[in-house]
């Protein structure tokens, strides 16, 4: 047989194992996070109804805080975890030690460096108090959940990774409910709640990755100096697009007030939880893809995950936006009906974040190129811009469209660059080929 055949059937075969063992991840992890999710928003609504749009508002602005400051300290950990551990598990060990350091040496860092700012700059503090503390403090926690986590992904332990998730939500659902029949349901006893939920999870997933340990966990500054290049590119492409799906909320609170926030983070936490599938796609995706070495395996695969996303994702976007006003006001009550319009408008965008979810995984999967971040970049410094005027001309809604605009342009821009790369490795293949004529 030809070598040219032969490599083709490999590289056939390499994807068709590849598909099979993503296709039966994917199913095990999208019904994981379903209940998941469904556990959340009980857990929302609970809280929503008993503190009101105030309280919710105070309640997410705080959860804010601890998002942002765990991508401010995770220095991309998250992806070169998985990326490293998929490629050689004796590493599991060494990132186990330094994720540990990292998670608590820069959070408990960040945590400081947020209370003295607070102290001297109390006016820019979005919340206060108990609340401020709580939220500082769910940052090195939060951090080390989210980084272990990455590991147990890495090491294809996804059944264990679903269940701490779900572990996660349920033991959480369990502390608010206790907090609410000792009639203590103020925004910091809540909040507290949820976080006792996060320590409990975070021990889970340490118990785990010490009982796949062959040796006690240790450090390696040369580990971290060789992976944190990768990381780094890696941690700004996080960064930037984390923040454009969470800068908006706190420019509402900003100018808005709490009771503007306690609505749209109801349009954006519903309009986040239509997003999952393309999350599990991609989270699933993107170790199969860095472990693969036949690019056209590796592309075939991407395409056909972002027609079948794309595919699933046009009649639930479609369902959403027709069932929204009576779920809001059946779940949440009509004083939450304002969130109806902006997660209307948040839909289009979310269909096309969706499919950027998907087919960024595979420019993930080559390292992470520089051209990632510079894009998040522009697109989020735009949405901050455009809000400057969006919000107080056209309150929440105009939050919301803004954020549907930015969506479809980082889905463009990652378009491009995969066209632009899959183009360049064309012809660099073309001239590598030896020309012979008769």
């Amino acid at each position: 047989m030809p070598v040219a055949r032969q490599a083709d059937d490999r590289t056939e075969e390499q994807g068709s194992i590849a598909r099979s063992t993503v296709g039966q991840n994917i199913v095990e992890t999208y019904t994981t996070r379903i209940l998941v999710i469904a556990g959340g928003f009980v857990t929302t609504v609970i809280i929503s109804r008993i503190l009101g749009p105030s309280g919710r508002g105070l309640f997410a602005v705080a959860a804010a805080i601890g998002a942002i400051g765990i991508q401010f300290g995770n220095v991309g950990l998250h992806a070169s975890n998985t990326y490293y551990v998929a490629k050689d598990r004796e590493l599991l060990p060494v990132l186990v030690g330094n994720t540990l350091v990292v998670s608590f040496g820069l959070g408990g860092i960040a945590v400081l460096i947020g209370w003295i700012v607070a102290s001297m700059l109390p006016n820019i503090a979005p919340v206060h108090g108990p609340l401020l503390a709580l939220a500082l403090a769910w940052i090195p926690f939060g951090l080390a959940y989210l980084l272990l986590q990455n590991l147990l992904l890495g090491v294809d332990k996804v059944r264990a990774y679903n269940g701490i998730e779900l572990a996660s939500k349920a033991i959480g659902l369990i502390l608010v409910g206790l907090a609410i029949w000792s009639r203590r349901t103020s925004p910091e006893i809540m909040f507290a709640a949820t976080m006792a939920a996060l320590v409990i999870s975070l021990c889970l997933v340490l118990w785990k990755l010490h009982k796949l340990l062959h040796r006690p966990a240790c450090l390696s500054l040369s580990v971290f100096r060789q992976h944190v290049g990768l990381g780094m590119r890696a941690y700004l492409i996080a960064f930037f697009g984390f923040l454009l799906m969470r800068v908006d909320l706190l420019m509402v609170k900003y100018m808005l007030g709490a009771q503007a926030t306690g609505y749209y983070s109801i349009s954006e936490t519903m309009a986040e939880n239509i997003l999952t599938f393309p999350v599990v796609v991609g989270t699933i995706l993107f170790p199969k893809l860095s472990g693969m070495t036949q690019s056209t395996a590796r592309l075939h695969l991407t395409r056909k995950a972002a027609f079948v996303t794309a595919a699933l994702m046009i009649p639930i976007v479609i369902l959403a936006s027709v069932l929204a006003k009576p779920m809001i006001q059946l779940v949440f009550g009509k004083s939450f009906l304002p969130a109806v319009a902006p997660f209307i408008w948040l839909m289009p965008g979310s269909f096309f974040l969706s499919i950027e979810i998907v087919v960024v995984q595979y420019l993930n999967s080559l390292g992470f190129p520089k051209v990632i971040a510079y894009s998040w970049l522009v697109v989020t410094a735009l949405n901050i811009g455009i809000n400057l005027w969006a919000i107080p001309a056209y309150g929440i809604n105009g939050a919301a469209i803004v954020s549907t605009v930015t969506y479809f342009l980082i889905f463009l821009f990652i378009l491009a660059v995969i066209y632009s790369s899959n183009r360049s490795e064309k012809a660099a293949i073309s001239h590598e080929v030896p020309q012979y004529t008769t």
